[in-house]
């Protein structure tokens, strides 16, 4: 069933969040969902442990190690998922490559992965498949899919007996839109498929980000959760944690799993440090009426879009903070076309989105946190009819 949009309305701000970025005043942020913003108190936190780490380099990686195991286990915590399972990453790029390296292939082998997928990840997978022998396999899901079931149909058609992993996203970044839903995990898996699951957007955003039967799951903390770039974390079913390969060895390797990921000699570590300072103050806020918030503005700025740029609504999963619509039909079909138009919506009306171009039309996606207003997704609406006439 098709949302109705035309009853959504803009929440009131919540006055908690007044004051609490720093993004600049004089643009629409319209695109937290690439590469989030980080909240003051996060970055003072983050800057402590700069000027700490400054004072005394010596003192402050003498136990550093095991410091980082400290912030994963208050992290874990707030994930409510296994700290021993748990290691932390610069991103779910860096994820992605160390689980597909974690998994012996055989030549003839399938990894499945859709045409929803995060580009950088699906690339890792190509170069992985052919190193190996294997076969990239690309499931194309219906973009205007109404339900998970499609979704789901979609995935499991794709799957044969060949099919060893499957690299799956839990919100899609382009269209999100939910994929790797707990069911078809749990149904994949009951078929003796490997699941990688990309839940880049799940962590701050879902109420239980981490799915405990995916072989290999990976988020970011820096999107949603309000930790500092680059803070990531990777989650390995305990079968896999013997064999996760990480990439380069280091000091902590005869510490085995997740340490052995983790440590990376002399790099910025005050990332992950603070990244529990930004679950503090989700609570803080209140994570229901953050969610609340962000996504009621979410669906609001799609509404927008409809009614005011007369653009088509992408089926949305509930409690999202992203939303979608389609361009017109044959128009920002190459990546050409796509940043052409991200650059003359910036240059033309002050606004940061995102679009990804797609075959029959674009697909141009708006998110929402505390700091976005209602008034700036009316500002690109209002506009973008003048700018696609460019």
């Amino acid at each position: 069933m098709t949302e109705d949009l035309s009853s959504v309305e803009a929440p009131v701000p919540l006055p908690a969040a007044e004051g609490l970025f720093s993004v600049s005043p004089h643009a629409a942020h319209l695109n937290h969902g690439s590469f989030g913003a980080v909240p003051l108190p996060v970055q003072r936190a983050q800057e402590a442990l700069r000027a700490e780490h400054e004072r005394d380099p010596d003192l402050f990686f003498a136990d550093l190690p095991d410091r980082i195991a400290a912030a994963r286990r208050r992290i874990a915590a707030d994930l409510a998922t296994d700290p021993d399972r748990l290691a932390m990453v610069s991103n779910v790029t860096e994820a992605a490559a160390i689980a597909l390296d974690s998994i012996p292939f055989a030549p003839g082998d399938r990894i499945l992965v859709t045409d929803h997928g995060y580009g950088a990840v699906t690339q890792a997978a190509a170069r992985r498949a052919a190193e190996a022998g294997a076969e990239l396999v690309v499931a194309e899901l219906p973009v205007d899919a109404p339900d998970e079931r499609a979704v789901r149909e979609a995935v499991l058609a794709a799957v044969d007996g060949r099919t060893t992993v499957a690299v799956l996203d839990r919100i899609t970044s382009p269209t999100a839109r939910a994929v790797a839903s707990p069911a078809l995990v749990a149904e994949l898996r009951e078929r003796g498929v490997t699941t990688l699951v990309d839940g880049a957007h799940a962590p701050g955003m879902l109420p239980d980000p981490v799915d405990p039967n995916a072989d290999f799951w990976f988020g970011n903390l820096h999107k949603w959760a309000f930790a500092p770039r680059a803070t990531g974390v990777l989650s390995v079913r305990p079968e896999w944690t013997a064999r996760v390969r990480p990439l380069a060895l280091s000091w902590e390797h005869h510490r085995g799993f997740p340490y052995s990921v983790e440590w990376r000699g002399t790099c910025d570590y005050t990332p992950w440090l603070a990244a529990p300072a930004g679950f503090e103050l989700l609570r803080e806020l209140g994570t229901e009426a953050v969610a609340a918030h962000n996504s009621s503005l979410a669906a609001y700025g799609q509404r927008a879009l409809v009614e005011r740029a007369g653009l088509r609504a992408l089926p949305a999963t509930p409690g999202v903070w992203m939303r979608s619509v389609r361009l017109p039909e044959g128009r920002f079909e190459t990546e050409e076309s796509a940043r052409a138009l991200v650059a003359g919506v910036w240059q033309r009306l002050g606004v940061r989105v995102a679009v990804r171009p797609w075959a029959g039309g674009g697909v141009l996606r708006v998110s929402a946190q505390l700091y976005n207003r209602a008034a700036e997704y009316e500002r690109l609406a209002d506009g973008l009819a003048e700018v696609l006439k460019n």
